[in-house]
């Protein structure tokens, strides 16, 4: 083999030996051309030929620009974009970052193109969540004049809402710190917007799309709660006179038959802050978003909502269809499922309350006063017997009211005109509906079959002289009260459904009307025939004939 110019045997091994492998003049572990060896001087005619020279700069760029099979990189370009990173950035101790440097180039490379201008920033969920709370963290202006207000009230109607959150998790019920801290500050918004004398929060109904946190709370005397209806202008209110008088000369032109069937009376609903709309109820989705009121309850929706059972959404507005039709929305649902929870489920140590002593107990009333003198049971006796607790909410009667009322005397109230009729009927009246008294011992309750009403426990077996009393209900799970001394509270977190031992079936359309039964005075006469027809004419004529013979008859006799 040739040896170039000015190269020792030993060179002209190796650099042959670079030939073959593809690097050039080169030793492969060596920085270059040989300009670091101690015996190499530039003035030397050691330089190697310019050829081989650019075939090595051009293999090894060959080789640096080999497509990875696992990234789909070359090791050039990514040199290229590091090195154009630092110039551009020119960061101090690049050498010692360098490792970081190359990793974020090689990360920039897989970002998502954007197709617009403006950068996509994604928002984490917790900033969504953060963002959403912000505004009970915010204080007002208006908060100065708190002080004065309490004086004017007594107390204030802020509920500690951590403190009863702090006995009810000994028990392993209720939400996280912070939820329930995010409703401390939405209650209190609650109470700083609207005229609540007392507050209470009453607990959560899950839904499919979003839940529901519910506020129970009384209004001050005075402010009457607005009842859930659209204004109507007078312009309105004309083109519906219009209307009916359109509609009264067209009936009087055509008068269908009109039918005799008289529906019975809608039951009415009880007033504000008596029965079963003793309290105002207002609900959000979530702390932080804006409270809703919802309307008083009507005893036609509490008779539908026992006979159905249906999840919620999240949206009040949304439509319920069911058999039978409710009549309302959801929301309207949402107070049915909450008067019925609790008139069942609210319950308080037997003697906390009392009735007054002044005025006797009347018929379904539902008044009572706290209990100066009441001595708290012990523990262990709150667990033992159910005859320690007491119901302090009315029961709904199967009629949709606390209180009945009698429907025969609405029809004489609407229907003075046939007085009567309506004598002549007061025979049947209907029996008044009765149920459990107010403060009934929780002993007297039924069971649901083999399982019983309430279940009674310590919130802890370790240390039971410390625990506090613990009863949910079974027959609306979900529902749970505590007792400690003379504190004690009520709360709900469940689906606002009630329990039952078989499977739920809905109540089947009644079935379909029977047709009119035919008869000789209903159904239609065949039509005679041709042949029918003729007979009947010549019966007819003869017998005229023979009528006419018998009068010349008697003439001739006459005569």
């Amino acid at each position: 083999m040739d040896q170039s110019p000015g190269l020792n045997p030993s060179q002209g091994a190796d650099q042959t030996y670079a030939y073959e492998r593809g690097h050039g003049p080169y030793q492969p572990h060596e920085p270059g051309y040989g300009l670091d060896q101690p015996d190499y001087s530039p003035y030397d005619d050691q330089i190697p030929d310019p050829k081989a020279q650019m075939l090595a700069i051009q293999n090894a760029k060959a080789y640096l620009l080999k497509t990875s099979t696992t990234s789909g990189l070359n090791l050039y370009d990514h040199l290229a974009n590091v090195l154009t990173k630092i110039l551009d950035e020119q960061p101090t101790n690049t050498v010692d970052i360098i490792e970081n440097i190359s990793k974020d180039v090689k990360w920039a490379r897989f970002q998502k193109k954007m197709d617009t201008l403006r950068d996509e920033y994604e928002i984490p969920p917790t900033y969504e969540a953060a963002e959403k709370c912000k505004a009970l963290f915010i204080k007002e202006n208006g908060e100065e004049n708190e002080e004065i207000i309490e004086e004017e009230i007594g107390h204030s109607p802020l509920p500690n809402v951590m403190e009863t959150a702090f006995y009810f998790e000994q028990a392993g019920v209720g939400l996280s710190k912070d939820e329930s801290y995010y409703i401390f500050l939405a209650l209190k918004n609650l109470t700083s917007v609207q005229p609540i004398q007392t507050c209470r929060f009453w607990g959560k109904i899950l839904g499919l799309e979003m839940n529901y946190i519910i506020a129970e709370a009384q209004l001050r005397e005075g402010e009457e709660e607005e009842e859930a209806g659209e204004e109507v202008t007078e312009e309105e209110v004309k083109g519906m006179d219009e209307v009916e008088e359109q509609d009264e000369e067209k009936e009087k032109e055509d008068e269908p038959p009109k039918s005799t069937y008289k529906p019975p009376p809608d039951i009415p609903k009880e007033e504000n802050g008596t029965g079963a709309n003793k309290y105002v109820y207002f609900v959000c989705n979530e702390p932080g978003k804006p409270w809703v009121k919802l309307p008083p309850v009507t005893p036609a929706q509490i008779v539908c909502a026992r006979k159905i059972k249906k999840f919620f959404t999240g949206r009040l507005h949304a439509p319920v269809v069911s058999f039978p039709p409710f009549p309302g929305n959801e929301a309207n649902y949402l107070r049915a499922q909450i008067a019925r929870i609790s008139a069942g489920t609210h319950v308080s140590p037997t003697g906390f309350y009392q009735f007054p002593e002044e005025e006797e107990e009347e018929e379904g009333g539902d008044t009572y006063e706290e209990n100066p003198e009441f001595e708290p049971p012990a523990v262990a006796e709150m667990v033992d017997s159910l005859s320690t607790w007491a119901h302090h909410v009315k029961n709904i009667l199967k009629q949709g009211r606390c209180v009945w009322i009698n429907p025969q005397k609405l029809e004489e109230k609407n229907e003075e005109e046939e007085e009567e009729e309506e004598e002549e009927e007061e025979t049947d009246e209907q029996q008044a509906e009765t149920g459990p008294p107010l403060l009934t011992l929780l002993s007297e309750d039924e069971g649901i079959k083999d399982i019983p009403a309430w279940t009674a426990q310590h919130s802890t077996n370790l240390i039971p002289q410390h625990s506090v009393a613990i009863i949910q209900s079974n027959r609306w799970p979900g529902a749970y009260a505590f007792a400690s001394g003379r504190k004690f509270e009520n709360i709900y977190f469940g689906w606002g459904h009630k329990y039952s031992p078989e499977n739920y079936t809905p109540i089947l359309p009644p079935p379909v009307q029977e047709e009119y039964p035919s008869g000789p005075a209903i159904t239609e006469a065949r039509d005679p025939t041709l042949e029918e027809e003729l007979a009947f004419k010549a019966a007819q004529e003869a017998l005229a004939a023979g009528e006419e013979e018998e009068e010349e008859e008697e003439e001739e006799g006459d005569d």
